[in-house]
Parts: C-alpha cells; sequence; structure tokens
C-alpha cells in the first residue's frame, strides 16, 4: 500500500487525481486518521482490503482540526472533484455534506446499517438517505493519576469544584517534591470544535442545556452556563497551563501522557497510548466519567467519525465496499482492542477481548450511549456558524477577556442573528 502523508493545504491545489504508483486494477483514494494511532489503523484496515480485492487505496492526509478537515471537505466537494472517494466526516456533519454523498444504501442494500447503534444510523440518514456508515463512536471522559489521587489521599473527583480543588492540592505538593512541570488539569482548549465538545460538558453538567434546543430555541443565555464557563476561566494560568488556550487533543495528551498532568479530559482513543510501552504513565491511568456541577448530572459530548462516499466519485461501488469492509465487525473489534476506538456494533461491548483490552468500555457504557449531541440537528446548515460563534464565546472568557454572563448575551444576540437569516 502506498500512503499519502502530505497535508493537503487547500483543496484549490487538488487538480487532479491524488498521485501514486500505477493502480493494480483501480486506485481509491480515502482521507482517515487525524490522531494518535487513528492513521495507522486505518493503514492496516486498508491493506487487509488492498489484499483482499487486489486494488490499491491512496491515504490522503488531512488536518488534525476538525475545523480546518471540514473546511477543506466542503471546498473539495463544492467544485464536485472526485480527488477523494472516501471520507472520515465526523458525527455532526451528514447533514452539512449529505448533498455531496452517496446514499450507501444503493450499492450496499437496505440493511447496510443492520447491527449497529440506531442512534448514529439516524444520525447519519438525511432525508431517508444513508450517506455515512458509523465507524466509531466517542464521547467526552475523564483521565486521572491513579496513582498520583492515591498517594495524596483522594478518589476521583465527582464535580467539577472537586477536581479542581484536587488538581491544585496535587500540583502544588508535586510540583514542591520537584516536578516544577506539573499541571492540574489538560483539556482542548483552542478555539475549534473541540472547544465547543469541551464546553458544552462543562455547561451541560451545570444545567446550561444544549445552546440550542432540540426545537430551535436559543438557550444558552442562562446563569448556569455562566457559572460553568467562569469556573472553566480560573484553571487557565492555575491548574491549566496558558497554553491550554492553543491546545487540541495531542496536545493534552502530550502533556498528560509525559507524566505532567494529574487530571486531562480527552476520548478514549488516548486510553491505548497511555497504556503503551514508551508511556511514562503506563499502569498509572484510570478513566472515569466527567464530572458536574453543583447540581447538575455528568454530560459527556457525543462525538465519533464515520466513513463517507462522495457522490463525485469515479468509483462509487467499489469505494462503498471500502466503507463497508472497514466498517465491519472484525475490523471494529480489531481497532477497538489496538487503539480503544469505541465499536458502534453493540454486539461488540460483550464481547470478552474487547473488554479485556479496555475495561472502562464496560464500566461507562451508559456515558458512550446517552452523551449529549452537540445541536446540529435543529440548526442544520447553520451548525457551523453556530459552532464558531460559541467556541470563539467560550475562548474570550477563558482568555479573560469577558465574564461568562456578558459572553452568552453576546453570543445570544449572534445566534439569534443567525437564526433569522439562516434557520
Amino acid at each position: 500500500m502506498k500512503s499519502h502523508k502530505t497535508l493537503i493545504a487547500t483543496a484549490l491545489a487538488l487538480g487532479g487525481s491524488v498521485a501514486g504508483s500505477p493502480a493494480v486494477a483501480v486506485e481509491l483514494t480515502i482521507s482517515c486518521g487525524a490522531v494518535g494511532a487513528e492513521l495507522a489503523l486505518c493503514e492496516e484496515g486498508v491493506a487487509k482490503w488492498e489484499e483482499k480485492t487486489g486494488h490499491q487505496v491512496d491515504i490522503v492526509s488531512t488536518p488534525n482540526s476538525s475545523t480546518e478537515r471540514l473546511s477543506l471537505y466542503q471546498q473539495i466537494l463544492s467544485a464536485q472533484s472526485s480527488d477523494i472517494d472516501v471520507m472520515q466526516i465526523d458525527v455532526v456533519w451528514p447533514g452539512l455534506l449529505a448533498n455531496h454523498l452517496l446514499n450507501l444504501r444503493d450499492p450496499l442494500g437496505e440493511d447496510a446499517a443492520a447491527g449497529h447503534f440506531d442512534t448514529i444510523v439516524a444520525n447519519n440518514t438525511v432525508d431517508d438517505r444513508l450517506v455515512a456508515m458509523p465507524w466509531f463512536t466517542d464521547a467526552g471522559v475523564l483521565y486521572y493519576r491513579k496513582d498520583l489521587l492515591a498517594k495524596h489521599g483522594f478518589e476521583a473527583p465527582e464535580t467539577w469544584r472537586e477536581m479542581t480543588d484536587i488538581a491544585q492540592e496535587i500540583q502544588a505538593a508535586e510540583r514542591d517534591a520537584g516536578n516544577d512541570k506539573m499541571w492540574g488539569y489538560v483539556f482542548q482548549g483552542r478555539a475549534y470544535e473541540g472547544l465547543t465538545c469541551n464546553a458544552l460538558e462543562w455547561v451541560a453538567s451545570h444545567g446550561g442545556g444544549t445552546i440550542v434546543d432540540a426545537d430551535g430555541e436559543i438557550t444558552i443565555d442562562n446563569a448556569e452556563a455562566a457559572r460553568a464557563l467562569d469556573l472553566a476561566a480560573t484553571w487557565i494560568g492555575e491548574i491549566s497551563p496558558n497554553g491550554v488556550l492553543n491546545y487540541t487533543e495531542e496536545e493534552a495528551r502530550g502533556i498528560f501522557q509525559s507524566g505532567n498532568a494529574v487530571f486531562m479530559r480527552n476520548w478514549p482513543y488516548a486510553w491505548s497510548l497511555a497504556q503503551s510501552e514508551d508511556s511514562d504513565v503506563a499502569g498509572k491511568v484510570g478513566v472515569v466519567k466527567l464530572p458536574h456541577g453543583p447540581d447538575g448530572d455528568s454530560a459527556a459530548t457525543l462525538g465519533g467519525w464515520n466513513l463517507a462516499v462522495s457522490k463525485y466519485s469515479e468509483h462509487p461501488d467499489l469505494a462503498a465496499d471500502l466503507v463497508a469492509f472497514l466498517t465491519g465487525k472484525p475490523e471494529q473489534k480489531r481497532r477497538a482492542i489496538e487503539g480503544a476506538y469505541n465499536p458502534t456494533i453493540a454486539a461488540l461491548y460483550e464481547d470478552e477481548a474487547v473488554l479485556e483490552a479496555v475495561p472502562f468500555f464496560g464500566t461507562l457504557y451508559d456515558t458512550f450511549t446517552n452523551a449529549v449531541a452537540r445541536p446540529s440537528a435543529p440548526t442544520g446548515d447553520n451548525y457551523g456558524r453556530v459552532s464558531n460563534s460559541f467556541f470563539n464565546a467560550v475562548h474570550d472568557v477563558l482568555s479573560g477577556d469577558r465574564g461568562g454572563a456578558e459572553a452568552l448575551t453576546r453570543l445570544d444576540s449572534e445566534l439569534s442573528r443567525i437564526k433569522r437569516r439562516r434557520w
């Protein structure tokens, strides 16, 4: 298999098919893999399909940032380019990209998604068209140094305030003991979609709603939401480094995995990496559900990725076959065991080998099946604008430019303008 590892900076630079060695029969391109072991696992899965079919697949690297990746996809698809046959798409993108994607039930049959979680299949179905196959699901979780909590006499926190206090105490003690690089908490604080996920968890777990409710009503301007953001702002420079304002998943993982953070919010993929042989925290990590506000319940943002076929692919049936293979039960089981990627096939959560490799798939099953959705359904094509407005407002609060109440009042006005014009 030949893989392209160069980043596509802009879709406008894609003037023809992705370069590669002559195809054995048919040459496809796929965009997959951005963080952690994701790219390697995709390469291995693709290689199995190549061996099975005799066709060749080139892997096209895309930005780590989901916001930048969406922009790239929109440019490629708007140009009706055939440069990428199979695209890895976020769980909030089917409605945005549906008009450019193949109905996978045409080549794969009406039962193409049988056995996958119904909620994700429904999410990926637009106007009765299955525009993407579920590949792996996600929900935010709290990683913690179980050795450090035990050493200092703490249990895993249940509330954000408890987490803040524990992080402060352990950070101070560890710095006094000689590790001046120790921080209490790392998360995804850059102004991008990952911050929308983090901040939605803070807000929802404080009882502050989900930005826009299921009926399309804007609900974000409330005291509970403001309180959640103001608490998060106190972390910056205290238990979280100032650099967290530019962290994505991998920057946060790097700090935690090097042994320099007590707590980390991240997705399940980080588990297998934290437990790897070259990890400084292997065997020292625990995973629990995220904390909640004083009167709220734990809330984990629904994440996950799917595989879709471009309507402009020159080989749509073959591309659909590749999607079916990569999202099938054997591949999902392998990815769960080797990379801690949450399956979208319910039966795999009862698989002994999967549960042995990733025990919290069993203990946090309810977290994954009851995760909080971002408001992509009620806002439709405008979700990107809504999310951008939200994460920029949150970033202003974290940066100290505005308090939570002021930022959310401004956000409410901005979302109201978007709603009047567009949804």
